[in-house]
């Protein structure tokens, strides 16, 4: 549990600047060394997705939590 609320506090640290650009996301479960979260607002259908999720987030936890292989983002209705 103390992975999830560091991954949690992470995300939080982050979510300042998705939210300026109108987007957000929401955390959904840590299984297998993978982060799994949704992405909300603008940043749900933007040509960025991948960039933001893959040098942003992925990279900011991955630095913090070595253990953690990748984050992916799940669509509506996946989990």
């Amino acid at each position: 549990m103390e992975t999830i609320q560091k991954i949690k506090d992470i995300l939080d640290l982050l979510r300042p600047f998705l939210i300026s650009d109108g987007g957000d996301l929401e955390f959904i479960k840590y299984e297998d060394n993978i982060v799994y979260i949704k992405m909300l607002g603008a940043c749900a259908g933007c040509f960025l997705l991948d960039s933001t999720l893959k040098d942003g987030i992925e990279v900011a936890l991955m630095e913090e939590i070595p253990e953690i292989k990748a984050v992916i983002a799940i669509e509506e209705g996946e989990f």
